[in-house]
């Protein structure tokens, strides 16, 4: 019986050394880029990293980044002068970019078609408004310098709150244990899969058993809209907060966003007080081609062709009115 113990650990162990090699070699596991606050308490990644991005559990997606010295995942360092004709985007995970190629991002697609500009992809996973205006305010030296700043706001999750504060859920993801943890790709790509979420899951539930059972009430359509319309009066305020405490220059500042997900009330605020703002919805609508990846949210190439479209045609008729 011992031996079949000691027998089936060593097996085991071997077993697990095999997997780690294959998903190693096969490039299966992500590589997640450090993340840091610089001394501007903005939240980036770890200047001049490279790595494989990776979705799904048969490389559904799979994309190079690289990190520049500024901590964004660009194809160029961001260094803005007098002279030349900048843009910058500013954004979440849909302006990051890890779903494609870095070399073939959006700014990539901008400059292809206006090449006398330079772009410069301020994305980064997570970043709500308050983020962004906090990054844009840190570095006002180099954004004083940049013609034209595009930023991508999804009202219903950039603007729950109206003050920026550090985020130290996403940078606890940083703490030894999960530095370790990261060490192993197999254990990424378990994670990645689902493969980690059933004994998780089953600890939850048996927390919940634990806790007394509250009853649960009924809400009326009436009370839903009231809950949702007084959300979206808050939201509205945080922005009125956010553009009063960093400024918002609406000469050279555009919102880019998706009417179809977007509070009405947002919008009659926009047009209300001239906020300049791209609107994709149409142009994705009638699109006859996926404008998504299949197993995500994020725009595909299609899609980041199309956003790209939008933002040529926008500095195009800024530039010649």
């Amino acid at each position: 019986m011992k031996k079949i113990i000691i027998k089936s650990i060593i097996y085991l162990f071997l077993v697990i050394i095999v997997l780690e090699g294959i998903v190693r070699v096969f490039h299966l596991g992500k590589d997640t880029p450090t993340r840091f606050l610089d001394s501007y308490e903005v939240e980036k990644w770890v200047p001049n990293q490279n790595g494989f991005s990776v979705t799904g559990n048969r490389r559904q997606n799979f994309s190079e980044y690289h990190i520049n010295k500024s901590g964004f995942n660009s194809y160029r360092e961001f260094i803005p002068t007098k002279e030349g004709i900048e843009i910058a985007l500013v954004g979440d995970s849909f302006i990051e970019g890890f779903h494609q190629d870095y070399y073939n991002s959006i700014g990539k697609k901008i400059e292809k078609e206006i090449p006398e500009i330079e772009v410069y992809e301020y994305g980064y996973a997570g970043y709500d408004f308050a983020d962004q205006l906090h990054l844009i305010h840190s570095y006002k030296q180099q954004f004083d310098l940049i013609d034209n700043v595009i930023l991508g706001i999804k009202f219903s999750n950039d603007l729950t709150r109206g003050e920026y504060q550090v985020a130290t859920g996403r940078l606890s993801l940083e703490s030894p244990i999960n530095k370790l943890l990261k060490k192993s790709k197999l254990l990424v790509y378990c994670k990645s899969i689902g493969i980690l979420d059933p004994p998780q899951e089953l600890l939850y539930r048996i927390k919940t058993l634990a806790r007394p059972s509250q009853p649960k009430q009924s809400i009326s359509k009436e009370e839903i809209l009231k809950i949702k319309q007084k959300k979206e009066k808050k939201y509205l305020t945080n922005f009125e907060h956010l553009i009063s405490k960093y400024g918002y220059d609406k000469k050279r500042y555009t919102l880019l966003l998706d009417s179809r997900i977007t509070s009405p009330l947002f919008i009659s605020y926009l047009q209300k007080h001239n906020f300049d703002y791209i609107d994709f919805a149409q142009l994705f609508e009638s699109s006859k081609h996926n404008t998504t990846l299949v197993y995500d949210r994020h725009w595909n190439n299609h899609g980041r062709e199309l956003i790209a479209k939008l933002i040529i045609e926008h500095i195009k008729k800024k530039n010649n009115p």
